[in-house]
């Protein structure tokens, strides 16, 4: 562990952090990291099945049900499946992807990895977010999970936002401040 220390508030936050000091201490960190990063990218890729855990309309034992059957489905392990179904059954069903988005960070902080979020007009290609990621890791002197996102709306440049810190060069944002400035003119 590099000894640095990620606060992560709320339920989400805190079903992330017991599942990973329990993994942690089962020196299952990464399998669980992983199986967190499958339900992630599952729920992302699934408006129905976010749906359906985050609906009040969906009882408890439904969504325990629907969970179990996909942590079963895609291997994951049973320390996993057990938070998971814990979770479900306290009624934090609709909050599993904050938690695992939670146990991540947690998990990329324990490494010494710093997450960065990047968020641009357009896709960035493959060539791109490996200058950026070389970039970040030489302001920043450590590892970088750079994460990327698009919103057409900033028109052009980039927002990247590390931590608490948010670096804005995006066109949308200057073209504001632009805009602004000739209106005090």
């Amino acid at each position: 562990m590099s000894g640095d220390h990620v606060t992560i508030t709320g339920a989400a936050g805190r079903y992330a952090s017991a599942l990973f000091e329990l993994a942690s201490d089962a020196k299952l960190a990464d399998k669980v990291e992983a199986d967190m990063a499958a339900l992630g990218e599952l729920l992302a890729g699934s408006e129905e099945l976010s749906a359906a855990l985050k609906s009040p309309m969906v009882d408890g034992d439904a969504k325990s049900g629907i969970i179990t059957a996909i942590a079963e489905k895609a291997g994951f392990q049973d320390m996993t499946r057990n938070a998971l179904k814990v979770a479900a059954e306290n009624g934090r069903a609709g909050e599993f992807g904050s938690i695992a988005a939670a146990y991540a960070k947690m998990a990329a902080a324990a490494r010494g990895v710093v997450s960065a979020d990047v968020t641009s007009a357009a896709k960035l290609t493959a060539k791109e977010i490996d200058a950026l990621t070389a970039s970040l890791k030489r302001a920043l002197g450590r590892e970088v999970d750079v994460r990327t996102h698009e919103n057409p709306d900033i028109l052009g440049g980039l927002i990247v936002q590390v931590g608490s810190r948010m670096y804005d060069s995006s066109l949308r944002t200057k073209l504001d401040g632009l805009r602004t400035a000739m209106k005090e003119a």
